[in-house]
């Protein structure tokens, strides 16, 4: 099985490949999440009649529990990490070639 490191609280744990890829898939999906969450709670503070933190609560919890919301997501997340270690692969092909 290909293993590659996991850095976590300053130690190197070998774990496969397709766990890492998806732990960190996993965190983009949650960071993203998480901003899209405070700018909604954000705006549902500052806009409408009476500002509060629930309405801004409840636009998340409406919009992020869509369907096509999630697979957008997720399909977002697992593009971009594939696509950073394709181009990280490219770059030490082209490294290599140099030398």
């Amino acid at each position: 099985m290909d293993t590659t490191s996991l850095v976590v609280a300053g130690r190197r744990l070998p774990v496969p490949r397709v766990l890492k890829r998806t732990m960190q898939i996993a965190m983009a999906l949650a960071l993203s999440s998480l901003v899209l969450f405070a700018i909604m709670v954000a705006n549902g503070m500052l806009a409408g009649k009476q500002p509060s933190f629930s309405a801004g609560l409840n636009a998340w919890l409406v919009f992020i529990q869509r369907p096509e919301i999630q697979l957008t997501a997720i399909i977002t997340a697992v593009v971009s990490v594939l696509f950073v270690y394709w181009q990280r692969n490219q770059e030490r092909r082209a490294g290599a070639a140099k030398t």
